[in-house]
């Protein structure tokens, strides 16, 4: 891979949901995450990475170099596999013949590459790759914060008539069922791009960068369905620095963005205001990809 990235990036997303559960808790019956010390609803890294990750999967299909690893029914160990086939060395059986891959340095390094140069996910996020099939862990320069709604959201269960029914003694129940949404909830994710990550590590490239930023525009277009509601991303406010190591502390960049709550109970994206402050930083340059 060529023209890998050498500034510093951190952004700031938001997005809101009417309607729908962003992202349900396995935990809570499926219902809305939700901090419960504040009512603010909570979207994961891990649900924003899968959605990037299927936007890339769907924009790049069949192109080489931007595979994803992590997807639906990848068996990793094979996804692995491939890396020794193509380096013509023998997978380790034993666990002798593990420690010995693990401790060879330079078939490590091998190995990363060709991982990083086939999966865009791998070059963005990294992944944890101590398998069966060992090859390495690898720390990618995308990272991404969990996202929290503005206000404290409202879960609201609803009741739902179910006509059709699973199993024949189910024919004579009640016929309902149940269904989570969070009415309206703006929320906000803040993530970070490390230059110096992509230049040591995976290789993580221009190209690559202005895929990010036009999946985290387009990650819901292709993700509708009936439990998530009506889900948009709003803004998407991106600080680049001049050099790789970083002109300004991350914090110092995410205070200058705003948000503030016009109209409550809030049920639109109009029913907030959201403001940057453009007094300049040295060094750093603020661009609003949306």
């Amino acid at each position: 891979m060529s023209n890998i990235i050498n500034k510093r990036y951190e952004f700031v997303l938001f997005f809101d949901v009417e309607n729908g559960n962003p992202n349900g808790d396995p935990d809570a019956g499926n219902m809305p995450r939700i901090d419960p010390e504040t009512g603010q609803g909570i979207v994961t890294d891990v649900c924003i990475k899968r959605k990037i990750r299927n936007y890339v999967e769907l924009a790049k299909e069949d192109v080489q170099g931007y595979e994803v690893y992590v997807k639906d029914g990848a068996v990793l160990n094979l996804q692995h596999k491939r890396a020794y086939d193509y380096l013509g060395v023998n997978v380790p059986k034993t666990k002798e013949e593990k420690k010995k891959v693990s401790n060879d340095k330079e078939l490590q390094k091998k190995l990363v590459s060709f991982m990083c140069e086939n999966f865009y996910d791998i070059r963005a996020f990294g992944a944890v790759m101590s398998t069966d099939v060992p090859c390495s862990t690898v720390r990618g320069p995308i990272q991404i914060n969990f996202a929290k709604s503005v206000n404290p959201i409202f879960q609201q269960d609803v009741g739902i008539t179910r006509v059709a029914v699973t199993k024949e003694e189910d024919a004579k129940g009640s016929g309902m069922g149940r269904k989570y949404i969070v009415p309206y909830g703006l929320y906000r994710v803040e993530g970070y791009v490390s230059a110096e990550l992509a230049k040591r590590v995976t290789g993580f490239t221009e190209d690559d960068l202005n895929l990010l930023w036009e999946a985290l525009i387009n990650m819901f277009e292709h993700d509708h369905s009936a439990a998530r509601g009506k889900m948009v991303t709003r803004k998407l406010i991106v600080f680049k620095h001049k050099t790789s190591l970083g002109n300004a502390p991350s914090h110092i960049l995410f205070d200058k963005v705003k948000v503030k709550n016009i109209n409550s109970p809030a049920r639109s994206i109009n029913d907030y205001e959201i403001t940057i402050d453009k007094d300049p930083i040295d060094g750093v340059e603020i661009l609003e990809k949306l």
